[in-house]
């Protein structure tokens, strides 16, 4: 089975083409363009990269958060209008986990840490067990400053992951010596890890409903919070 995979759920942009057996091309990029100008070519690029047309695919996978509310409901619309159109079945890849495919090493706590604004993070903890993913630390969201005060309580070898690592982490706070931030290659999303998950999600018979599909924001938007506040009577 060959899919696409998209994650947009950062100021990162990346598209994948993958199967079972390899990782066919992979396109990443962060720079100051928009998601919104650089998805479909960069879809289009990572095709003719893996030599293989948009008819001949067998499923896409999608980033779905949390992250940039923006960019999830671009990737996710792009995601969705394929999947519809090829008629190809789709499935949505929670973006923490995709992080922790990038160590998937036994006996190792990985910890995605993604910007929830306001010296925030969305924090989940993750461990590789025979092969599989499980969650050792359930999602919250965590003032990073408090957070680095107390992971230096956890037990074993740590690894953090995610965008707010090298944004407000790596070279400004020193760490535990069982802490490691993972350097930069490794810590901002790739669809290399969307295509992972979405694959054995794929494999095991998961199927989204294009039309029921939505991302996973755990918190809502700074603009509702602001409209809500200048228009009081409307949110009661």
């Amino acid at each position: 089975m060959s899919i696409l995979a998209i994650d947009t759920s950062s100021q990162v942009s990346s598209v994948a083409v993958a199967s079972r057996e390899k990782l066919s091309a992979e396109l990443t990029m962060q720079a100051k363009l928009t998601h919104s100008e650089t998805l479909m070519p960069h879809i289009e690029q990572v095709l003719q990269m893996a030599g293989q047309p948009k008819e001949s695919l067998e499923g896409i996978a999608v980033s779905i958060g949390p992250g940039s509310f923006t960019g999830l409901r671009i990737g996710l619309a792009v995601a969705k209008a394929m999947a519809y159109a090829l008629d190809l079945p789709l499935v949505g890849v929670p973006t923490m986990q995709a992080l922790a495919c990038h160590f998937p090493v036994p006996g190792v706590r990985l910890v995605a840490l993604v910007d929830a604004q306001k010296g925030n993070a969305y924090c989940e903890g993750y461990a590789w067990e025979s092969g599989n993913l499980r969650i050792v630390n359930p999602l919250e969201i965590v003032a990073v400053k408090d957070f680095l005060s107390t992971c230096g309580d956890w037990e074993g070898r740590t690894i953090l992951l995610g965008d707010v690592v090298g944004k407000r982490i790596a070279g400004k706070y020193e760490l535990p010596m069982h802490v490691q931030a993972a350097p930069p290659h490794l810590c901002m999303p790739r669809a290399a890890g969307v295509a992972m998950l979405g694959l054995r999600k794929l494999a095991a018979g998961e199927r989204a409903n294009v039309m029921d599909l939505e991302p996973f924001y755990v918190r809502r938007s700074e603009a509702e919070v602001l409209w809500e506040k200048r228009h009081p009577e409307a949110a009661s």
